[in-house]
């Protein structure tokens, strides 16, 4: 391999890129996005950008002078218009096209629109384009209404609250959260944005909205009649694979990839949010919509590309930070293990756990750095641990991690 391009502005590509040229890798390589902004971290975007306290300097993956002095070269503002995997080639948006060795897809995701929701007053958030336009709407006083209760609208409402604006979300499910975090996250949530003034109106569907002079209008399911100055519609994502569906690719709900990251067409690979990939530990495909994982996914990437093949095992991890708390989880809670919670629902400060067969299997916590800590150390090793250990908050979780030859033959000293 002598040339690589990457398509996709992100962590997961300029991860891969890093990777390449700490390792050693002296080939081309191009990035290619279609954004204008040097590559950069999305989760800020509805949370500190949009609360005015972060400048795009402070997200950026790497400073531009490091894309210069690695020699990695930055087409920005360009789109990859079309794959032809035969002649290696990918065509842009500018009209030049670009040969590789190797291309690696990380087109990323976009949000999720509803149809008959648009209009100068509806907002989504995805880019610093999005984010910006939305944080100049919200004025103290103003009325912002929220579709969806996933972590998008519940960040979003955070910033807001604290600005002074008057928040409202709909969500059609009993509890924000809840599906990928489980119920007690999910009540907690409520509570925490509720001390703060933001009305959740859970189980509530919107059905329509009306643009006015002054505003919006929106219908319930309900036929209730619902005024707000600014939407936003935080329903979810929508995975980028056109490009690679166009060039014959395999796709479904993602673009497909073994846990090498190799997709079905030689040479080209996907990573990060839009790679539905293999996981060996769990036996099928798992796609994941988080920063971590994507930066994790590109630097592993970096390596089997240069020849030291591994597979990306790692549980994913993400985080949300909402007012002065913190939720923070590990791994993917399928519904088939069975929760363990330790700590205090009531003072919001608790962890939960999913345990199958005698082993963690996923956790989600709040305001418990400790706990996730200790638990992803414990993921990552055999152990067997039973649930009154795990409700047990005297217990140390590092307990059962292994001991290093040196501890143990310490403790037979002592």
């Amino acid at each position: 391999m002598t040339r690589l391009v990457l398509i996709g502005g992100g962590v997961a590509t300029t991860a891969t890129a890093t990777g390449l040229r700490e390792a050693g890798f002296d080939g081309d390589i191009v990035l290619v996005a279609d954004e204008p902004h040097l590559p950069y971290e999305r989760p800020p975007l509805s949370k500190e950008f949009l609360a005015g306290t972060f400048t795009h300097a402070d997200f950026q993956v790497n400073q531009e002078s490091w894309y210069r002095d690695n020699e990695v070269e930055l087409l920005l503002g360009t789109r990859a218009e079309g794959i032809e995997v035969a002649e290696r080639r990918v065509s842009l948006s500018d009209g030049r096209s670009l040969t590789y060795d190797a291309l690696v897809l990380g087109t990323g995701v976009r949000a999720r629109t509803l149809p008959g929701f648009g209009g100068d007053r509806v907002h989504v958030v995805r880019t610093i384009a999005d984010s910006t336009r939305l944080a100049q709407r919200l004025a103290p006083g103003c009325h912002l209404a929220i579709l969806g209760a996933g972590f998008i609208g519940c960040e979003v409402a955070a910033v807001a609250a604290a600005r002074g604006v008057r928040v409202t979300i709909f969500d059609p499910n009993p509890l924000p959260l809840a599906r990928v975090l489980g119920p007690e996250i999910g009540s907690a949530m409520i509570g925490i944005h509720g001390d703060h003034g933001v009305d959740i109106r859970t189980g509530e569907v919107v059905t329509d909205m009306t643009e006015t002079g002054s505003g919006i209008v929106l219908r319930t399911r309900d036929g209730e009649l619902v005024e707000c100055d600014e939407l936003l519609v935080g329903i979810g994502s929508v995975p980028n694979v056109e490009l690679a569906a166009e060039a014959g690719l395999e796709v479904d709900g993602g673009i497909l990839t073994d846990q090498y990251g190799r997709t079905s067409v030689p040479d080209v690979y996907a990573i990060g949010d839009v790679a539905e990939r293999f996981h060996p530990a769990h036996g099928r495909r798992v796609r994941v919509e988080h920063h971590e994982t994507a930066m994790r996914h590109g630097a592993n990437l970096a390596r089997n590309l240069l020849g030291e093949p591994e597979p990306f095992t790692e549980e994913h991890f993400f985080w949300t930070h909402q007012y002065e708390h913190n939720v923070q989880s590990l791994g993917q809670f399928t519904g088939e293990g069975t929760p363990v919670a330790r700590g205090s629902v009531e003072e919001r400060s608790f962890s939960v756990f999913s345990l199958l067969n005698g082993r963690i299997r996923a956790m989600v916590a709040l305001d418990r750095p400790r706990d996730v800590l200790q638990a992803r150390k414990l993921m990552a090793v055999p152990h067997e641990i039973t649930e009154e250990q795990l409700a047990d908050e005297g217990f140390q979780l590092k307990s059962l991690l292994p001991q290093k030859a040196g501890a143990r033959r310490s403790e037979v000293r002592r």
